[in-house]
């Protein structure tokens, strides 16, 4: 282990010596040129006799050349070289004394400050014009970025391909992108450490910042406040740069997730407008048999002369043509109501009569059940379509026949409070789980729950809910070991159908 080490460790300290070296000879070239320069101006002076002024002048236009185009040290030393040249000159004449003279050390100190000024302002350019050079650099590649993203396949899940889309566009050396929704990690280029657990430390720490020594750089991808996922790269971009790849990842996948959501109600409409019209075409077909069976099975009864065995089959045969008779019905009503095809009747309906209908209809299904109807007002009147809220009525009441503990009371209680009458059934039976609740009233869905199976389509409840909503109203449900099981209808009353208007 010690012995690669040590080699490579020598190897990278010869590197670096070798630079050091070439860079202070390069610094040596450049100051004996400038120093050779003002020999040749103090040469020429002596030689034609020029003033002080003038061998200044000459000094400066060498000062001024090495500073913007070497630097500020390279310019110190042709600085001094000039004023030990002057002086050198200076005291070849008699009249003068070099060492005492104040205009050596004046001269010395103009063209350090001179120096110092030119230098300064030419790194200061050269760096702003190399910042200008590097930032439109990467607007140019934010602008491919951004078109690129644009003209991503949404299909696919865009992490991947955002990752090679940074990597590529702007030249670094490696990119990890996690998509907090999906779970999922996309890398590109090279990680010597694992880039999963790094960028998911970042989106759950939340932790964005530019490590120079490294050169990664960590942001967490927010959509707005919301943190969605996090973004990793290793390599020369700016932290500005940094916050806009990251903001444009946050883009692409909401995009992605409208997209996603866009295609996946559009095949849930599709598929709901198939399946209404599969039940239309269905309920149809089975209109005409089960009509023709009902009468069959009424003509026999009628025709007298029949066993008891015989009696007995043929009300069978009716009572099961019947209740394929009142699913077929329900099913009917159900698609017209998913095609907006089901028109309300309305007219004042007393409630009171429209429960006792409904109770009456149901008596074999209450026979070996208690019920009880608890009305607020005997005279309370709805203005509704008769048949709709018989039909919700009477699907609340089966349900709780289905579910109900035997020997327990099934209450059916209607109410006036605040602009709604408001309809509940109550009974004893299993407890409706607090996820069940919600998706209860959805089509075809049955409790999560085993002790709470029982015969059943899964489109009762459907239907008592758009029929709730056709009215303007809504539904919901409660469910409680102690207290039973109740299913609301709240339905707009007159006064306020009044006010609205």
């Amino acid at each position: 282990m010690s012995g690669p080490y040590i080699s490579a460790h020598t190897l990278f300290g010869a590197r670096r010596a070798r630079g050091s070296g070439l860079r202070a000879l390069l610094f040596f070239m450049e100051c004996l040129l400038g120093i050779a320069g003002v020999i040749l101006v103090g040469v020429l002076v002596h030689w034609f006799h020029w003033l002080l002024p003038v061998a200044a002048l000459l000094c400066l236009l060498i000062v001024v050349p090495t500073a913007l185009l070497t630097g500020f040290w390279q310019a110190v030393v042709v600085s001094l070289a000039a004023v030990l040249v002057q002086g050198f000159f200076t005291a070849r004449q008699p009249a003068m004394n070099a060492i005492k003279d104040p205009a050596n050390s004046v001269t010395l100190l103009a063209f350090v400050v001179t120096a110092l000024l030119v230098s300064r302002l030419s790194a200061r350019v050269t760096e702003h014009a190399k910042e200008a050079e590097s930032w439109g650099g990467q607007m140019h590649d934010l602008y491919e970025f951004t078109r690129r993203t644009l003209q991503m396949n949404l299909h696919v899940e865009p992490g991947a391909q955002l990752a090679d889309l940074v990597h590529e566009i702007f030249a670094l050396a490696g990119v990890v992108v996690f998509d907090a929704d999906l779970h999922e990690t996309y890398q590109a280029g090279f990680w010597s450490e694992d880039p999963r657990e790094l960028a998911q430390n970042v989106y759950y720490f939340e932790t964005s910042d530019d490590d120079p020594e490294t050169g990664i750089a960590r942001r967490v991808v927010r959509l707005g406040t919301v943190p969605i996922g996090s973004l990793v790269v290793r390599g020369d971009t700016s932290p500005l740069t940094n916050n806009a790849i990251a903001s444009l990842i946050a883009i692409t996948f909401d995009r992605y997730r409208a997209f996603a959501n866009e295609s996946r109600i559009e095949t849930e409409r599709l598929t709901e407008q198939l399946r209404s019209t599969v039940l239309d075409s269905l309920a149809h077909a089975y209109k005409t048999p089960l009509t023709a069976i009902r009468a069959a099975s009424t003509g026999l009864g009628e025709m007298g002369h029949l066993s008891p065995a015989q009696a007995d089959l043929v009300s069978l045969i009716d009572e099961q043509a019947g209740l394929l008779s009142d699913l077929t019905t329900r099913l009917l009503t159900t698609a017209r109501l998913d095609a907006g095809e089901v028109a309300i009747h309305a007219s004042p309906v007393a409630v009171g009569a429209l429960i006792d209908e409904v109770v009456a209809s149901l008596r074999d299904r209450l026979a070996s059940m208690k019920v009880a109807i608890d009305l607020s007002d005997e005279n309370l009147v709805l203005l509704c379509d008769r048949q709709l809220m018989s039909m919700l009525l009477t699907q609340y009441i089966d349900n709780a026949c289905k579910y109900s503990i035997y020997g327990t009371t099934i209450t059916i209680r209607a109410e006036q409070a605040k602009g709604e009458v408001i309809f509940s059934v109550h009974s004893y039976g299993p407890v409706i789980p607090m996820a069940d609740r919600e998706r209860i009233f959805d089509r075809y869905y049955r409790s999560s729950t085993s002790s709470n199976r029982a015969a059943g389509t899964g489109i009762g409840l459907s239907v008592a809910k758009r029929a709730a909503m056709i009215h303007g109203g809504y539904v919901w449900v409660t469910s409680d070991e102690h207290e039973g099981t109740t299913f609301y209808a709240a339905i707009p009353a007159p006064e306020q159908k009044r006010k609205s208007r």
